[in-house]
């Protein structure tokens, strides 16, 4: 450039003189013009050369030799330079991968991992230029060599084995699990990018197609028709992640495993039936028939284990319960059956399961859609007694000996007290409700704590064995409780009972008496009083209220005030004296019948003690003479006892003789006494 524009300016300038001034500037001016254009243009030329270079790229995994030519960086110096490069890839990480030599080439020094470099996918460099005569930096371009990916990296499962459980009551078209995968290549090729897709399934069954539904990087497994324990529990499904590289197409497959978890898609149905069928009249408790039944669902489930129900049983006199174990239903009578009433029992007896039923059976399979089903699915509110299985049983009554009815079973009888003994109170009734068995009875006396009543064995008459007396203790509010049997012949015999309650009315037959028949009054010179009360075992008109009358001498000394009422007053006039004064007393009931008590008065002078009881206790105590008395009393007896006993033992003592012979016992012929004498 330089030789073109001093060309061009010495032509220029080498013209001759002979044009206008005019000319020459003119002709200046257009130089002076065109030079700045081409310099314009040649600095736009430089700039270019100098920033703008073609674009390297390396591929990943280059297996070498190394090191090998990548490119060069052109550059017209008409003097010597050395060629330098600096950052990412020489003197930056990655180091040591790219070197540049003298005249430009650049060379990769060992393989590069597109996945493996830091984040880094295009190497950032700085190309430098420098003039070998002063080593100043000449020219300083910038340069950018891309990292190309290659297909070395199958897409990866997050798990090798998905395992998910399901109930085979899943509608079809819900999603039962989800993939998911991931490829380390460059996601923005198709080396990065892959496919899901089902290999295998296993077992494969005609009720069931599963498929897959790819999002992005994760499969999501979804199946059309109706899942069925029954024809296979579990699903194992080999699903493969395959990539899109134009070269080379890399996979890697996961395992799925669909558990099938069984629900009730099967009804019970009846398959026999064991037991007796028959029990005998009043027995409860007992165990009359097992019903079997088969069901296909999983033993020991809530699919499996059966419910049953009873109809026909209007006076619930039977119920069934299932056996844990074998799924039997055993029918148990709980309330007492009566031969004479009914002769048998027929019920209808249903079975279901534990949880509702469900069904689902294929009608047309339809490609690629779901398929046309014929469901029922769980707790859609459907009536399902139609469903059930049903099997009706009879029952029969056997006919045992029953025990004698009394009708009626209570009686009441109402009489007065102290009837005559043999007085007839009752007669009893007794029916025998056996259909099959005659039998005869008779009556045996129960409950009879007094002794009151007598029964006739063969009639059931009751009467009286003595007096009643509405008094007794044996009576409670009026009323006498005795029970009868009547004991059949039967066999085993059989006894039924009766009661008889005697309500007895009263009558005047007992007296008023003093509840207390002992006073103590104080001494003073004014009246004073103290209360009397009296009681009759008699109930009204025959007791209280009751009239009162002193009797004897009592003119100015004592009264009862008043004489009408169950508790009064005694007064006791200022002319007693004290000391202990004892007179009677007439009581008389309503009806005039009336008894004489005794009353005991003490009257003392309260000032000395509180009461009279204290002042009495007082004088009965034993002074010190009377007590050395007693005591001297009781040493002469003792001594009088001992004389007594020293006597005794002076009497004559005869010796006894001794027979040599054989110990013979000899004849003294005396009966005298002992003796305690040695």
């Amino acid at each position: 450039m330089h030789k073109i524009i001093n060309f061009t300016f010495c032509h220029l300038f080498a013209v001759d003189f002979r044009i206008s001034k005019w000319e020459f500037k003119t002709l200046f001016f257009f130089f002076i013009a065109w030079t700045v254009c081409v310099l314009a243009d040649s600095g736009r030329i430089r700039q270019k050369r100098a920033w703008i270079i073609d674009s390297f790229s390396i591929e990943e995994e280059i297996p070498g030799p190394y090191p090998y030519p990548l490119g060069k960086i052109e550059l017209d110096r008409s003097y010597l330079v050395k060629f330098q490069l600096h950052g990412q890839g020489v003197d930056e990480e990655p180091k040591k991968v790219l070197e540049i030599d003298n005249k430009g080439y650049v060379s990769v020094l060992k393989k590069l991992d597109y996945e493996n470099s830091q984040g880094i996918k295009i190497l950032k460099l700085k190309f430098e230029a420098i003039n070998e005569s002063n080593n100043a930096v000449d020219t300083r371009l910038g340069v950018e060599i891309k990292i190309l990916d290659i297909n070395d990296h199958a897409p990866k499962f997050q798990k090798s084995v998905y395992q998910v459980t399901v109930d085979e009551s899943l509608d079809q078209g819900k999603d039962v699990l989800t993939v998911l995968a991931s490829d380390e290549d460059d996601s923005s090729t198709n080396n990065g990018t892959f496919d899901f897709t089902i290999k295998s399934i296993t077992p494969k069954t005609d009720n069931v197609e599963f498929y897959i539904q790819q999002q992005k990087d994760s499969g999501t497994v979804y199946f059309r028709g109706c899942l069925d324990y029954e024809k296979a529990q579990k699903y194992t499904i080999l699903v493969e992640a395959k990539d899109k590289g134009e070269k080379i197409q890399l996979s890697s497959t996961s395992t799925l495993e669909i558990n099938i978890l069984d629900n009730n898609n099967n009804l019970p149905e009846f398959s026999g039936k064991t037991g007796p069928g028959k029990v005998k009249e009043r027995e409860t408790g007992v165990e009359v028939l097992r019903l079997q039944v088969t069901d296909k669902d999983i033993r020991g489930s809530k699919a499996w284990k059966a419910k049953y129900t009873i109809y026909g049983d209007k006076k619930e006199q039977f119920k069934i319960e299932t056996d844990p174990v074998t799924n039997e239903g055993i029918l148990t009578v709980v309330k007492q059956l009566d031969y004479e009433e009914q002769t048998y029992q027929n019920l209808s007896i249903s079975v279901q399961n534990e949880i509702p039923y469900f069904s689902c059976k294929v009608k047309k399979q339809v490609k690629n859609a779901l398929w046309e089903l014929d469901k029922k699915p769980q707790n859609s509110g459907m009536s399902d007694a139609n469903l059930y299985n049903t099997i009706l049983v009879t029952i029969y009554v056997e006919d045992v000996n029953d025990p004698p009815v009394f009708i009626p079973p209570v009686k009441n009888v109402s009489v007065m007290e102290n009837i005559a003994v043999g007085t007839s109170l009752t007669t009893f009734t007794v029916k025998d409700m056996d259909g099959s068995h005659i039998n005869t009875f008779k009556f045996v006396k129960g409950e009879d704590i007094a002794g009151w009543i007598t029964v006739d064995a063969n009639t059931g008459q009751v009467s009286t064995n003595k007096i009643l007396d509405r008094e007794s203790p044996f009576v409670i509010n009026n009323t006498y409780k005795a029970t009868l049997y009547a004991v059949d012949d039967g066999f085993p015999p059989l006894t039924g009972t009766g009661t008889l309650f005697i309500h007895l009315n009263d009558e005047n037959d007992n007296v008023p008496v003093l509840e207390v028949n002992t006073v103590n009054m104080c001494l003073d010179t004014e009246p004073t009083i103290a209360s009397i009360t009296a009681v009759d075992l008699d109930l009204p008109p025959y007791s209280s209220p009751f009239y009162y009358e002193l009797l004897g001498n009592v003119k100015d000394k004592w009264r009862v005030d008043p004489v009408y009422g169950t508790t009064v007053s005694l007064v006791k006039e200022h002319s007693v004296y004290s000391g202990h004064h004892q007179f009677q007393i007439k009581i008389s009931d309503q009806q005039g019948l009336y008894s004489i008590q005794n009353l005991s008065v003490t009257v003392c002078d309260c000032s000395i003690a509180p009461n009279c009881h204290v002042k009495m206790a007082r004088k009965a105590q034993m002074g010190p003479v009377a007590a050395l008395m007693v005591t001297l009393a009781v040493l002469f007896f003792i001594a009088l006892c001992l004389m007594a006993l020293l006597i005794s033992c002076k009497a004559e003592k005869k010796m006894i003789e001794i027979d040599e012979g054989f110990g013979h016992l000899i004849k003294t012929n005396t009966e005298n006494p002992g003796t305690d004498c040695l």
